[in-house]
């Protein structure tokens, strides 16, 4: 979050090329998250999903095959940076049939540095969307998830925060400046 001159401003209002991610449930984490495209791999969401899984992968580094591919399917993943390039971790995703991939930093204490993710140097591409989520936003969402003891979250993605009263803002209260 950044001070403006009404209260707080969405950080999303300030980086280049965001996306914002709604969590609808589990209730405690029902917050709008920032996340950043990959620089140059990955596609673009040409659809809004009202209501998909966020499935967070097993193992987290998602940097081969996948104990729970199955539930990735047509779903998105939720990913740990580490073991592998980003790039892989998508390509991982995209062949287990994930619809994109959410990569959060694997710095559970980042609330306000977010990476750039490049491609390797393989030549390898990608077609689904890849986006880098703060260590600590990843963190809450996984640690949610296992308090409750469920399998994935159900987010809106993408969410046109321009179109949403700076008061509305369902910003998680860890990212205050």
């Amino acid at each position: 979050m950044v001070p403006g001159a009404a209260g707080w401003c969405c950080l999303v209002l300030w980086l280049p090329a965001c996306v914002a991610a709604h969590v609808l449930s589990p209730g405690d984490i029902r917050y709008i998250f920032t996340a950043t495209p990959a620089k140059d791999f990955g596609g673009i969401f040409h659809t809004r999903y009202e209501q998909i899984h966020l499935v967070p992968a097993e193992p987290p580094e998602a940097c081969g095959e996948l104990s729970n591919g199955f539930f990735i399917q047509d779903q998105i993943a939720l990913v740990e940076r580490g073991g592998c390039s980003f790039l892989s971790k998508t390509r991982v995703v995209q062949e287990h049939g994930g619809r994109a991939v959410i990569i959060s930093d694997n710095a559970v204490d980042n609330d306000s540095f977010y990476v750039e993710m490049i491609q390797d140097s393989t030549q390898r591409t990608a077609d689904i969307p890849a986006l880098f989520l703060l260590g600590r936003d990843g963190y809450m969402i996984r640690r949610s998830l296992e308090q409750h003891g469920l399998p994935w979250a159900i987010i809106s993605i993408p969410v046109n925060v321009t179109s949403i009263p700076t008061f509305e803002l369902l910003q998680p209260p860890w990212t205050f400046w």
